[in-house]
């Protein structure tokens, strides 16, 4: 299993829709490096769900629930989509600024890349987010 960081803004498709619809296609992502990591998504992964825009923080746990696919809005083949489906909301989001005054993080994309939507979350980072959000 892998674990993931998926980005939306929240006026746009919050982690309270995703509860509310209970399963949604991850989409609308062109950008090159992201577009990569969606076709390394498998079903079963885990996802957190992260708040752009003025929130900036981690807000809840999904799980993939179909591997990529190609994205039937588009007639694009680079384009793929996935879908996810809530697992819980953190009890304490994570906000971007808690992670990057941890040295630990100084690597991982979001703090290096801040522009890119999708990508990998290290299992070790992954525990540790996971515990900052209890």
């Amino acid at each position: 299993m892998s674990y993931w960081l998926l980005k939306t803004e929240p006026s746009d498709y919050s982690f309270d829709d995703l509860e509310s619809d209970g399963e949604t296609v991850w989409d609308g992502v062109g950008n090159n490096q992201a577009l990569l990591h969606m076709r390394n998504v498998t079903s079963g992964d885990e996802a957190f769900i992260y708040h752009t825009g003025r929130e900036r923080k981690i807000v809840g746990v999904a799980r993939v629930t179909s591997d990529p696919y190609p994205d039937p809005e588009r007639d694009d083949p680079k384009r793929v989509v996935f879908d996810v489906e809530p697992t819980r909301r953190l009890d304490h989001p994570v906000e971007l600024s808690d992670v990057k005054t941890d040295r630990a993080f100084d690597d991982w994309d979001l703090v290096r890349n801040s522009r890119l939507s999708v990508m990998p979350v290290p299992a070790k980072l992954w525990k540790k987010l996971l515990k900052m959000g209890s």
